[in-house]
């Protein structure tokens, strides 16, 4: 085996995939939009995750570091939306929002949120049970 499979030139850092959200959004033809969904790095995952923690105060009076996970899967689908641009602000402008995090709940219907969260999980590795990677690695 060699180590030459895990140098940077030779991996797959990132990758994109089309994916329908929802059949509301048409092109000329009428035909469903596809969303363009790329990955994110483990970095890129970091910083979300700090913009999503604030300190709260715990048992005793004691501040402690507490993740809205809301916020946090947010940040995770806007990060990983590449199509449509969700920081165009004539798009943002159409919908009356600024940014876009806010932009994506006024876009979206609930279930349609859910499928984009759902569906950048997945892309992102989330999807997998850890038993499941467990069984993987034995094998």
């Amino acid at each position: 085996m060699s180590l030459q499979a895990f140098f940077a030139q030779n991996v797959q850092l990132e990758s994109t995939e089309d994916f329908v959200i929802s059949d509301r959004f048409k092109d000329e033809q009428g035909a469903p939009i596809p969303w363009k969904l790329r990955t994110l790095s483990e970095e890129e995952n970091e910083e979300i995750r700090k913009a999503s923690t604030q300190m709260v105060k715990g048992k005793g009076g004691q501040r402690i570091q507490e993740t809205k996970p809301e916020v946090y899967m947010a940040k995770i689908a806007v990060a990983s939306v590449v199509f449509p641009d969700l920081k165009d602000a004539d798009l943002q402008k159409s919908y009356g929002v600024l940014g876009a995090e806010a932009l994506l709940k006024k876009m979206l219907r609930a279930g349609e949120y859910a499928t984009l969260l759902g569906k950048v999980q997945e892309l992102n590795g989330f999807d997998r049970e850890f038993d499941d990677l467990v069984e993987e690695v034995k094998n």
